[in-house]
């Protein structure tokens, strides 16, 4: 079984790229805190490379920035391939199956989100939802 879950925040603003079959590729980096502290009581930080495919790496592209929380879940893969110095390297990334959007960083000009508000589920308080009419349940 390979299957990771990992919440963090963009490093950087996300590569979109196509493949010559026009295929949408994105890559970013999280970085995700460990949970504990080290002995001078600092938190480090895993700097891990993810890779989305097809329609979930356009609206990574569009949508993350860097600093932008995410939750990625998917399965960690490694490739080697030969430098141009001629030397082999070795990459491990996560390719993702799902990403989440958590936050998105303000516009510093703006002061706004870059998701459309829209777009976004409108979450109601529960003294503002109303019991349903059992008469209109389909089941």
């Amino acid at each position: 079984m390979n299957k990771v879950i990992l919440v963090g925040n963009l490093t950087a603003d996300p590569e979109l790229t196509r493949t010559p079959n026009d295929v949408a590729v994105c890559r970013f980096t999280l970085a995700i805190q460990r949970r504990f502290a080290n002995q001078n009581g600092e938190r480090q930080a895993d700097f891990i490379p993810i890779v989305v495919w097809r329609q979930a790496a356009e609206n990574c592209g569009k949508y993350l920035k860097k600093g932008s929380r995410a939750g990625v879940s998917g399965s960690i893969q490694t490739r080697s391939y030969d430098a141009q110095d001629g030397t082999k390297r070795y990459v491990t990334e996560v390719i993702a199956d799902e990403v989440e959007f958590l936050s998105t960083p303000r516009d510093s000009s703006t002061g706004e989100s870059s998701f459309d508000e829209k777009a976004e589920t409108k979450i109601r308080k529960i003294s503002e939802l109303t019991p349903a009419d059992e008469n209109d349940l389909p089941f």
